[in-house]
């Protein structure tokens, strides 16, 4: 009986350190029905699979289990979608021709705040293009059009300066911090350390500066920057970086469209 009694509680506790997490996703696109979605994560420094679904009528879910939180990407074959936090507990998702959500948990909450804050941002950056176009149009003195229009893009640069650097500071201790520095330095060709990415890690945590994209990351730039001051002979061409999901990827619905 002791033998049987031991057996339960040894199943029980490995049942409860397995944390699960659902997905529920709802698209008004119709274009995307039918089509297959692939929810992958890095793992071992490569995209893995971790589970994939078909769009149904609009709905679509993923589920699984994790021993550990985990940033991940929603693909549609080999197009990014939207990046997303895997963790514990039901996360719902929406998909619309302007607009992608994914809230329900701490740090998806987090993450998507953060990302429409950016887009707001860009669209602003998008707006300046449309004033040129008008005042050239209307026949206006575009010498300061242009210092107007300078000006504007150097302020909206300031606060997508600050509102990153803030963000990956205040999530220096968990995956929202080095996810989002690597969406940021992926658009680099080259690892380099910039004077922002020093300022950041002048700042960082241990536990940012041990995770192992920026930690690899700082290795490669280090070394680039070396060879840059003679200081390093290159044994082979400058570390190049692989391109993962940006901030503000495409809309489904722009993946949608047919070749």
């Amino acid at each position: 009986m002791k033998n049987i009694l031991y057996a339960i509680l040894a199943v029980m506790t490995c049942a409860s350190c397995t944390k699960s997490f659902n997905i529920q996703g709802t698209s008004n696109i119709s274009a995307l029905d039918g089509r297959m979605l692939y929810l992958k994560a890095i793992n071992n420094g490569e995209m893995k699979k971790i589970d994939s679904c078909e769009v149904v009528h609009g709905q679509f879910k993923f589920s699984g289990s994790t021993d550990s939180t985990s940033m991940a990407t929603i693909y549609m074959d080999d197009e990014s979608v939207m990046p997303l936090v895997i963790e514990e507990g039901n996360i719902s998702i929406q998909l619309n021709n302007t607009k992608q959500s994914c809230s329900g948990t701490d740090l998806n909450d987090r993450l998507f705040e953060f990302i429409e804050k950016y887009n707001s941002l860009q669209s602003r950056y998008s707006d300046l293009a449309h004033q040129e176009n008008q005042a050239i149009m209307d026949g206006a003195d575009m010498d300061s059009v242009y210092l107007a229009l300078t000006a504007a893009a150097e302020e909206i640069a300031v606060e997508q300066d600050k509102l990153i650097t803030g963000f990956i500071c205040d999530n220096f201790d968990n995956v929202l911090g080095p996810g989002v520095f690597m969406m940021v330095t992926a658009g680099y060709e080259y690892p380099a350390l910039t004077p922002w990415i020093e300022d950041i890690m002048s700042k960082a945590s241990d536990a940012f500066k041990n995770d192992a994209y920026v930690k690899e990351y700082i290795s490669a730039a280090q070394r680039n920057q070396n060879i840059s001051n003679g200081m390093e002979m290159p044994a082979e061409p400058p570390l190049q970086n692989v391109p993962v999901q940006q901030v503000a990827p495409p809309t489904p619905s722009d993946l949608a469209k047919p070749e």
